[in-house]
């Protein structure tokens, strides 16, 4: 059977362009037929005494023919609705317009040197570059494009020697987590022998002398820390750091300036509390003297050196965080000093030693700001800028005099700024050009009550001056969770539906970090409901305030944040008009077999207790999509490059809601054979996904 449903995106697009005049965006015909068969078979597992089927089980097995060719049936079939959607050229160049601009990374100076990535407007990838002195002539240390004939193969800088000669850096396959770690002589442009194989890498500090470096491996096993002398085959590498700990945990370190001491902190999970140890490197490479700073099994504490002293960001007694000062030669918790309370009015989200100052970085009313201060508190100065937006810390070292840090926000793209730490003087270090009329854009901060009348934060952002009739393609997008904070940053795709004159609202859901660890908890373990809750509550504001409505309300979100608008859409389906759900957890009955998932255990729980399967499994998309309910019209999007959220969980959420929908929207299914969670698509392709996800938005909500 074929349907034929008509979209208008005239009313969205027309007259947004002097040279379009609307005609290319007039209402048309889609013609999609059935979605590609998908075989079932009589799967149902017992869990805990109660029957879960899982008809499309068959699918977790990505490499087999049958699911390479059920991927490239799906491909061809949401290929072939694509094609047919108005306006593409229109938005190919909007999303060339916003994405292909001059982009610069923060610079690191060592030596006299400054090094930096850069992507030039016509390159697909970040090239490495360093400069002789600030006034230095840009010189090419490191271009990936010649890694791939795609450019689906990237490079990334990690540590640099003090004296500037000597580069770790990874290299990525296309969208994969694990990379291979490699070295560099920045001297000769040659690099080392000393080649690691792919893997999920942390570290890579090299000594002060450039003779050894240290790196971590987790994920894969439990997890390491090894020491590797340069010039040596690194299966010879000697352990010096991981015994006890389970795949469950992830290791990371820092080393002092000198390169005598290490910082490790563990963290269980993703989220979970950390333990932190200090100790003493010696010659050979092997630590000495370790000692637990803290390790009570329910808090999270971050630290940082300072010179010879200690920062340390800790919820220990304080939801809302504190920083706590040791010195390196006496760091037990007994010595702690707290250098600055909790506060009721921020969250404190981490401290950090730079130019002989200590800089603090905190949330307030959901906006990142930095403040400078000396050693004994004394406050010197907050950066601040006049808009709505997220200031944050980009860089600094302590014996420097310079520091580097960033503003942001939906409507202004990221610049970063160079200061004198001592007299407050700040320049540009580098302002993209990006065609957008930060003047032409209201943005706020709104509050609205959830399910449980918790009181939820909401930034909104559209054209000013554009009438608000219940008509508008409204944009609603979250995340909430693993402790993790949504703030206003710049985002080509925001950038683009706001320019079409649509909606784009971001609600601050609990679970994530905004207002510190108790609002974590509210939205983790048993109380996830509450983030699918304040999501749902959202979109009901937006109607009720005259915003949107159903029909015109689309959503979106990745990993966790396609866990929520998987939810979303299984249970309110009537309340939205589009979803599409990126990289999604989705069978969460099963999420914690595949991959790394054992790391989110922390945060969702397991569906192997039987208390956690019964909140698990009440919620689970995959095990909420009932057969005959009219869902909206939904583009799932995974790919083979995703070794974080196994692609498993949209290919069979597809299926599911393909063979369970009773309506006429398409269920469609975008599955790439390379990018993945860690991005690793070039430019020309992030501008395809960019088009293929504002079409198929426009073209369900737009009219």
């Amino acid at each position: 059977m074929t349907a034929y449903v008509a979209f208008a995106l005239a009313p969205l697009l027309a007259g947004c362009s002097p040279e379009s005049g609307g005609s290319e965006f007039a209402s048309v015909d889609v013609e999609f037929g059935a979605p590609p068969a998908t075989r079932t078979d009589d799967v149902v597992d017992v869990l805990h005494g109660v029957e879960v089927a899982d008809p499309y089980r068959w699918l977790e097995d990505q490499e087999s023919p049958e699911t390479r060719e059920w991927i490239e049936a799906q491909n061809a079939y949401t290929d072939g609705i694509f094609e047919q959607i108005p306006g593409r050229a229109r938005l190919t160049r909007l999303a060339t317009d916003l994405l292909k601009v001059d982009a610069m990374g923060t610079p690191r100076k060592r030596g006299d040197r400054y090094f930096f990535q850069k992507r030039g407007a016509d390159d697909d990838l970040w090239i490495t570059y360093y400069r002789d002195g600030l006034a230095g002539e840009d010189q090419v240390l490191l271009d990936p494009h010649g890694m791939s004939e795609d450019h689906t193969t990237s490079a990334s800088v990690g540590d640099i020697s003090k004296d500037g000669e000597l580069m770790v850096y990874y290299v990525r396959e296309g969208g994969v987590d694990e990379t291979e770690m490699r070295l560099r002589n920045i001297e000769t442009g040659e690099d080392l022998p000393d080649v690691f194989p792919a893997n999920r890498y942390g570290g890579g500090y090299l000594t002060p002398d450039k003779s050894g470096m240290f790196y971590g491996i987790y994920g894969t096993q439990e997890p390491r820390i090894y020491y590797h002398r340069i010039g040596t085959d690194p299966s010879q590498d000697i352990e010096i750091f991981g015994d006890g700990f389970s795949t469950q945990d992830i290791p990371i370190f820092t080393v002092s300036d000198d390169g005598t001491r290490m910082l490790i902190t563990v963290i269980e999970g993703s989220s979970g509390p950390t333990k932190v140890y200090l100790a003493d490197i010696g010659e050979d490479g092997r630590l000495s003297n370790r000692q637990a700073l803290i390790d009570d099994g329910r808090s999270r504490t971050f630290p940082s050196f300072a010179g010879d002293r200690i920062l340390l960001t800790t919820d220990l007694d304080a939801p809302n965080s504190r920083v706590m000062v040791a010195h390196v030669d006496d760091p037990g918790m007994d010595a702690w000093v707290e250098w600055m309370p909790e506060s009721d009015e921020r969250v404190i989200q981490g401290a950090t030693g730079a130019a002989g100052y200590y800089f603090v970085s905190y949330l307030e009313d959901v906006q990142p700001q930095v403040a400078q201060y000396t050693s004994d508190g004394a406050l010197v100065r907050e950066i601040e800028f006049e808009t709505v937006g997220s200031t944050f810390m980009a860089g600094g070292e302590w014996e420097d005099e310079d520091v580097y840090f960033g503003f942001s926000s939906f409507h202004v793209p990221g610049t970063t700024y160079r200061m004198n730490a001592e007299t407050g003087e700040r320049d540009v270090w580098f302002q993209p050009d990006v065609p957008v009329d930060t003047n032409s854009m209201d943005v706020r901060q709104v509050w609205y009550e959830s399910k449980d009348g918790t009181r939820v934060p909401m930034f909104l952002v559209h054209k000013k001056g554009i009438e608000l009739d219940g008509t508008n393609p409204t944009y609603l997008t979250g995340y909430g969770g693993f402790n993790l904070s949504r703030t206003p940053g710049f985002s080509a795709q925001a950038a683009a539906w706001v320019e079409l004159g649509g909606v784009y609202a971001l609600p601050n859901l609990r679970g994530g970090g905004e207002f510190g660890e108790a609002w974590h908890r509210a939205g983790m373990f048993e109380n996830k409901q509450n983030v699918f809750d304040d999501f749902i509550a959202a979109a009901e504001y937006l109607i009720a305030e005259g915003y949107t409505s159903p029909e015109h309300l689309a959503i979106a979100g990745g990993s966790n944040g396609g866990l929520l608008v998987g939810a979303a859409m299984t249970q309110r389906p009537e309340l939205f008009g589009a979803v599409v759900c990126s990289y999604p957890l989705l069978d969460m009955v099963r999420y914690h077999r595949f991959m790394v998932a054992n790391f989110w255990i922390p945060e969702y729980g397991s569906s192997d207790d039987p208390d956690q399967f019964e909140y698990i499994h009440a919620y689970s998309p995959y095990h909420n999509v009932e057969e005959g309910t009219d869902y909206p019209a939904t583009l799932f999007i995974t790919g083979d490059g995703d070794t974080r959220v196994a692609p498993l969980h949209a290919r069979k959420m597809a299926a599911l809601v393909q063979a369970a929908n009773g309506g006429e929207n398409p269920i469609l299914l975008r599955y790439h054979i390379k990018a993945g969670h860690s991005g690793g698509q070039p430019v020309s392709e992030q501008i395809e996904q960019m088009v293929d996800t504002m079409s198929f938005l426009l073209w369900q909500v737009g009219g």
